[in-house]
């Protein structure tokens, strides 16, 4: 050192001066190539080479920062960890940022702040709450508020990813950044209304935390705004206002907003809301979905969508080829995720490849039981388009958590009836009366149940079956009338002795009075469509006719209408039952033909995808300043503490 001082000492020592002053006013480049003449006297002078990594740091020169400590690793050692970890998140390579910081000897505070930013990226909430939760109960700075702005991120990731409930953590809402979170919030748990107010509130104070400073123009406030209303437009989608939230979509994406995520999402939703139509103006919209660095902007679940998005487009552009590499692609990241499939089928569906599409649902279902529910649903519903009710009925009694709903039930009593297969579709009342037996017994819906399936089995014949069923149901609550008077008129057409007997438990005239004055009804305003009046001829000295509450043609002295007058002999007998069965059986009143094919895409729902499409909540960059933390100079306007 003392031959050094002659040579170059004082321009070593002038050189650090140099250094030091170009930190403080930020001027890195100048300050590296004061580095780099000090590390030519000493090419392993630790501090020199600490504070050129820093410089290239600052810089954003990330990769050649990592080369630096690669090259120079067994002088530096653990003195650069938090640098090292940084540049390898900056550079998208999380994995490797996780192994660095875990492997740290020690865990310093900055690591920590660097921690919970890579478990959010990798999608490792859980964790990261934990990391946020803890650093802001040990913390005291000026960064407290940036911290829990990312918890706040945290929280909504997990509400609208993982949809779990919320949880209050008694984050405040003073910022447009923390308000915009809580709102991600309200939408992962359905609260819309909610959401759409909190989502108003964060504009408002984003506008006037802007509104200080003279040098923002209304464009910076726009473009600052952009991402509330590309996220309100997203709850307007869902409410069902599809025209508010495309005029909301599309003044964002003229805006042209430098954040590749925001752009990405709102094209997406705009393609959601065209489905088939518009086509034109989707195929332009997805190539701001491939923009470069989309991937490291988006969620998981977001990019899934847009990639399930761009196959429904494909399928609806007939680009059957495109469409068909682009779901097989899919189907082989998400093996176990039903819609790719769908979209496969559909594809087919539209080709007319009927029994190919369901040899898929057969193949996806056998291979993934656990949610082959939709699978088995349109497999059903392909069968009935190629008119094999008995298959399509098979497929959906296969289906375990629909099958015993009443909706299920009415669904495939229908399509028996339609098929005269009488056996199975009173099969299926047994089958579902069983479990709500075992389930629920005595409730609403299992009532309900054994009242229908007497009613079906009288309609067809089966009157003894009706009758143990009404009984049964009667003795488990004998003051239910409707029950009853079931009973009774089942009765009736087996056993007048044992209606009669029965009757006498139906409650007296008297008590079931309403005093109605029939004529003042008939003749009242509101009695529009009531049969002119025949004169009553009623005699109080005959008797009634026993028979008189049979319909004309089961009374025994029936002997039929006269020749010459001959009608159709429909629904007059088991086999013409059918419609009215399956009226009062089934709201959809399909019972004389199969359903129709669904729309292409029907199953894969293109809104359904946009659903998981939400802006990402705003996440902020780990803070640093100087070189304790290390954080690449972003060029933003004044007020947006945030990046994502």
């Amino acid at each position: 050192w003392a031959s050094g001082m002659a040579s170059g000492g004082l321009s070593v020592a002038s050189l650090w001066t140099e250094v030091n002053r170009c930190g403080q006013n930020g001027d890195y480049t100048r300050a590296l190539k004061a580095l780099t003449k000090i590390l030519h006297e000493n090419r392993d002078d630790v501090t020199a080479l600490h504070c050129k990594i820093v410089c290239l740091v600052q810089n954003g020169s990330f990769k050649e920062a990592l080369n630096v400590m690669n090259t120079h690793s067994k002088v530096l050692s653990s003195e650069v960890v938090f640098e090292k970890a940084y540049c390898e998140y900056r550079l998208n390579r999380v994995e490797s940022a996780l192994k660095t910081i875990e492997a740290a000897s020690e865990q310093t505070d900055k690591l920590k702040e660097l921690y919970g930013q890579v478990l959010y990226r990798l999608e490792r909430y859980d964790d990261c709450k934990s990391v946020y939760t803890d650093l802001i109960r040990n913390s005291q700075d000026e960064y407290e508020e940036e911290r829990k702005t990312n918890l706040a991120a945290v929280v909504a990731a997990m509400s609208q990813w993982e949809k779990g409930p919320m949880e209050d953590l008694g984050l405040p809402e003073s910022t447009y950044e923390l308000c915009y979170n809580a709102a991600c919030s309200l939408i992962g748990q359905g609260q819309l209304t909610e959401a759409f107010n909190k989502l108003r509130q964060a504009e408002e104070l984003c506008r006037v935390s802007l509104a200080d400073d003279s040098d923002v123009t209304e464009e910076d406030i726009e473009s600052e705004l952009a991402v509330i209303h590309s996220q309100m437009a997203y709850v307007m989608q869902l409410q069902g206002r599809t025209d508010e939230a495309l005029q909301l979509y599309n003044q964002v994406i003229k805006l042209k907003p430098s954040d590749v995520g925001l752009l990405a999402v709102t094209a997406n939703n705009i393609i959601t809301i065209n489905k088939d139509q518009n086509v034109f103006d989707s195929k332009k919209k997805v190539k701001l979905t491939n923009a470069e660095g989309v991937e490291y902007k988006l969620a998981k679940k977001q990019l899934q969508a847009i990639e399930l998005n761009k196959a429904l487009l494909a399928m609806y552009t007939n680009q059957a080829d495109q469409c068909r590499k682009l779901s097989s692609s899919l189907q082989s990241q998400n093996p176990g995720h039903p819609r790719p499939v769908l979209i496969q089928v559909a594809q087919l569906c539209r080709e007319k490849q009927h029994s190919k599409a369901i040899e898929l649902l057969q193949q996806f279902s056998d291979q993934h039981p656990e949610s082959a529910s939709g699978i088995k649903l349109t497999m059903a519903q392909l069968y009935l388009v190629q008119g094999h009710v008995t298959k399509a009925c098979d497929v959906l009694r296969s289906i375990e958590e629909f099958k015993h709903k009443s909706g299920m039930v009415s669904a495939l009593v229908t399509m028996y009836s339609h098929e005269e297969d009488i056996d199975s579709a009173i099969d299926v009342f047994k089958q579902a009366i069983g479990h709500y037996q075992s389930e629920t017994p005595g409730s609403a819906a299992h009532l309900a149940l054994v009242r229908e399936a007497a009613d079906f089995k009288l309609k067809y014949g089966r009157k003894k079956e009706a009758i143990s069923d009404l009984e049964q149901l009667w003795k488990q609550n004998p003051k239910d009338i409707h029950t009853l008077a079931q009973l009774i008129s089942a009765y009736s057409l087996v056993d007048t002795d044992k209606a009669k007997s029965l009757s006498k438990h139906l409650p007296s005239a008297d008590t079931m009075s309403f005093n109605v004055d029939v004529d003042e009804l008939e003749n009242s305003h509101g009695a529009t469509y009531v049969r002119k009046k025949a004169a009553k001829n009623y005699d109080p000295k005959a008797t009634p006719d026993p028979e008189r509450w049979l319909p004309m043609r089961e009374r025994s002295y029936y002997r039929g209408k006269k020749k010459g007058k001959k009608k159709e002999q429909i629904g007059k007998g088991t086999q013409g039952a059918t419609a009215g069965a399956s009226a009062e059986l089934d709201a959809s009143k399909t019972a004389s033909s199969p359903p129709t094919s669904p729309r292409p895409g029907f199953a894969s729902g293109s809104s359904a995808a946009a659903s998981s499409n939400v802006v990402p909540p705003r996440q902020q960059k780990p803070a640093a300043s100087g070189a304790t933390r290390k954080k690449a100079p972003q060029k933003k306007k004044k007020g947006g503490k945030g990046g994502w």
